[in-house]
């Protein structure tokens, strides 16, 4: 499929990018953009939570009433977590929730997030451009431009670029990657995706393997 490249202008230049089918353009796989957004978010997850159980809990080890004979039940320990004070049940310990996911299944999940999103017209393809200097007020007016002021957007950089980073770095709504860095849950989080027009080339050969 042709997409149009515009200029940061939001205006077309003239020039038109083939997005490839092998990429853009195949039967989406749901369950692998859920298996990756479900890794990516896991990933996320810090894993230190912690309660105290009847081992950590200090306290006397005596057995607090005789076995038989008080018409309650048996007890053998104020850490227990049916007394006030004692140890939580099965409470939470520390764990990593990561979980191994194979690299074909993620760039079938990538594969299918580019599809789904140049399905819904939601891939612009945007001429490269370059800030002498990291200016949060010149990317605005990229964004003001594309009509994506109020939207969530995610440009795809061919090559780092540490000016047009910084100049976006504190827009809540805008995040810049590169190529090697795109995931499946920000395609799918994104309302719009914007392709610098060097980056098409590197997406193709990232996914295409």
């Amino acid at each position: 499929m042709k997409v149009a490249v515009l200029d940061k202008n939001g205006k077309e230049t003239g020039r038109s990018v083939e997005l490839s089918n092998e990429v853009f353009a195949i039967e989406a796989n749901n369950h692998a953009v859920y298996l990756d957004v479900k890794q990516y978010l896991a990933n996320q997850r810090q894993g230190t939570h912690k309660a105290k159980e009847r081992a950590d809990i200090a306290g006397s080890t005596r057995k607090i009433k005789k076995q038989k004979g008080t018409g309650t039940a048996r007890a053998g320990s104020i850490k227990s977590g049916v007394f006030r004070g004692g140890g939580r049940m099965f409470g939470p310990r520390p764990r990593n929730y990561g979980f191994k996911l194979n690299k074909g299944i993620k760039r079938l999940a990538r594969r299918s997030a580019l599809t789904m999103k140049a399905k819904e017209q939601n891939i612009v393809v945007l001429e490269d451009f370059t800030f002498d200097s990291p200016k949060t007020k010149e990317f605005k007016a990229v964004l003001a431009n594309l009509g994506l002021a109020d939207k969530k957007a995610l440009f795809v950089l061919g090559e780092t670029n540490t000016n047009v980073y910084l100049s976006s770095r504190n827009l809540k709504r805008a995040s810049v990657v590169t190529t090697s860095e795109i995931s499946t849950y920000a395609l799918m989080n994104a309302n719009k995706v914007v392709l610098f027009e060097g980056a098409v080339e590197g997406i193709v050969s990232n996914l295409s393997k």
